[in-house]
């Protein structure tokens, strides 16, 4: 496509995305602060924090993606004009949102008795338990805040939502500090600190996003065209979980793959998983910035298509692609010329610095592939396709990937340079398999994708 038709689109993009960039950095800036202050008290609760990480975010975005499926709606939604149906959204989004936080938050009860059981050294497992319990229950304020922030975020709100990130971040950071090292008259608590300094950041974090939402001006109408706020509208509701579990599948088929190599890095010792904790905090910040652009895309892709502009909403979508592509070739650049220097912001264990800077160099190979397949993501949900990319994930990354990379760590010794080259080939996988998808799904005319979108 000429970029000719590309250039349009690019402003509205950016505008849309950077607020977006910078709420999403929130929730992944939250493990950096925790990781790089833990990791200062040792590669061991490093090497702990790396598990529990692992555990949590592939039940953390089951819940991120059901939220999800709020924002192409309220967009197309916004499109139309249609009130009521946005005033259905809110209500059922928020609702649909807690529920799933009140029921991810009680799953860390269950989940943290069984790490044990996952082969990972006995001092590991004894720092994560208590860990993965806190962090678990800071996923209801977390679902809380997702339910409004979607809904926000669809009508092209986003700064709010980017605000309040900044704010819970530095609060995070400054608890973090706190608790950790036991200053400003607050305990010692170590790496249980950051956990609990995660809860209090979320719990502030959702209290303001609800509050914009149920008191801003310009959102009276929709407030007003919620008619029950205790009993969401059965339709929509079905039409929230029908789009938005196939987005928590595929974010739990990906992130399920990177925890499961956390795992087997686990299986190396504390000093591999420490080192993979590094590469992988890295290599999730550059991501949430691409995820940032395809949320835009969402968005943009979306509205386009409610207004019945079909070519304009494939521009958008190819436009957010080059806006990838150029933002994540310049990370990956970044982290081959500095991979040696950023490890020693986590930790100074030799070893763990050694094998560290060696990920970091496959993370910048597939700092393209990662951001194309997330904005691919993106610009398809917008058009409401979300079931084919599930199984785009499943077949790449657990019938490819992992085997992939169990084959080269373990059975050529690679270890955890073989895990990571696994990881690469499905990214980059994913990501070819995406773009052609949206090349074939975005010709569909307009009046025939709506109604066939969910569909998949």
């Amino acid at each position: 496509m000429p970029f000719t038709a590309l250039r349009p689109h690019l402003k509205p993009l950016m505008l849309l995305a950077y607020p977006v960039v910078l709420s999403q950095l929130g929730h992944v800036l939250v493990n950096v602060c925790d990781s790089v202050m833990v990791g200062q008290t040792g590669k061991v609760p490093l090497a702990a924090v790396s598990l529990g990480v692992s555990v949590n975010t592939v039940v953390l975005v089951l819940g991120l993606g059901l939220s999800m499926g709020i924002t192409p709606l309220v967009a197309a939604a916004d499109g139309r004009r249609d009130v009521p149906q946005l005033g259905r959204l809110l209500v059922a989004g928020v609702w649909l949102s807690t529920v799933a936080g009140v029921v991810l938050a009680a799953a860390g009860l269950l989940i943290a008795p069984l790490l044990g059981y996952l082969r990972q050294p006995a001092e590991v497992v004894a720092l994560a338990a208590p860990w993965v319990r806190v962090l678990f229950l800071s996923l209801l304020p977390l679902m809380v805040f997702q339910g409004f922030k979607q809904f926000a975020e669809g009508l092209g709100l986003t700064r709010q939502a980017m605000y309040l990130s900044v704010m819970a971040n530095a609060l995070n950071a400054l608890l973090c500090y706190a608790l950790i090292f036991g200053h400003f008259g607050a305990p010692r608590l170590g790496m249980m600190g950051a956990a609990w300094a995660t809860l209090i950041a979320r719990v502030l974090m959702a209290v303001l996003m609800a509050t914009y939402v149920l008191r801003a001006r310009r959102l009276q109408p929709y407030r007003e065209a919620a008619s029950h706020w205790l009993r969401p509208d059965g339709a929509t509701l079905r039409r929230l979980i029908g789009l938005g579990s196939p987005i928590g599948v595929q974010m739990m088929f990906e992130m399920g793959a990177f925890s499961f190599s956390a795992i087997m890095i686990g299986w190396l010792g504390a000093t591999s998983l420490a080192a993979h904790q590094i590469a992988i905090n890295v290599a999730s910040v550059t991501y949430m910035a691409a995820s940032g652009i395809a949320a835009a895309a969402t968005i943009r892709v979306g509205n386009l298509r409610g207004l019945g502009d079909a070519e304009g909403s494939r521009q958008a979508g190819f436009a957010a692609y080059l806006l990838t592509f150029l933002f994540m070739s310049s990370m990956g650049l970044l982290l081959v010329i500095f991979r040696q220097y950023i490890p020693h912001f986590y930790n100074h264990d030799a070893a763990v610095v050694a094998q560290a800077s060696g990920l970091l160099l496959i993370a910048a190979a597939f700092q393209v592939s990662d951001g194309l397949q997330v904005v691919g993501l993106g610009a398809l949900r917008g058009l409401q396709d979300v079931k084919v990319p599930s199984v785009v994930a499943l077949l790449s990354y657990w019938v490819i990937a992992l085997p992939l990379g169990y084959g080269l760590g373990f059975g050529l010794k690679l270890g955890s340079l073989g895990v990571w080259l696994g990881l690469l080939t499905g990214l980059t996988l994913v990501a070819g398999a995406l773009l052609w998808r949206f090349r074939q799904y975005s010709r569909v005319p307009a009046t025939v994708a709506r109604p066939a979108a969910v569909a998949g």
